[in-house]
């Protein structure tokens, strides 16, 4: 593994509502953001959002390293990427470890989970785990 762990979505959203230091990157699309949903952290507090593949082509974000850095992500802060699923975001939290940023972290299941017997994203991740969100 070349970042600093997995994490479930609720672990996950207590270390950043916990610490003033760590941040929640959504790496998914802007068409997700805006008709998914996205998460919400509270007090005052948003997630980064910062595309790892661009919509609509799902090219790599080949400016992804710089936009975190330019929205304050150091080596030193805690990051945790979140994804539909948690692929994206294991992508991601290798990039910004190899870039000498984090601890990164990966949360397991993403925001929406895997595909449940019904076909339906309704079985894991961040919104099945109870955690806040908002959709557009």
């Amino acid at each position: 593994m070349s970042y600093a762990g997995d994490v479930s979505p609720a672990e996950a959203y207590e270390a950043v509502t916990a610490s003033d230091g760590a941040v929640l990157v959504d790496v998914r699309t802007r068409a997700e953001w805006a008709y998914v949903g996205v998460p919400q952290l509270g007090a005052g507090r948003s997630p980064l959002l910062v595309e790892w593949q661009r919509y609509p082509d799902g090219s790599v974000n080949e400016a992804f390293v710089d936009q975190l850095r330019a929205a304050g992500v150091t080596q030193g802060t805690p990051v945790f990427f979140l994804c539909r699923s948690g692929v994206r975001s294991v992508a991601a939290a290798e990039a910004a470890t190899a870039a000498g940023l984090g601890p990164a972290y990966n949360v397991l299941e993403g925001f929406e989970g895997p595909h449940g017997p019904d076909g339906h994203r309704t079985v894991g991740g961040w919104k099945a785990a109870g955690l806040p969100w908002t959709q557009g």
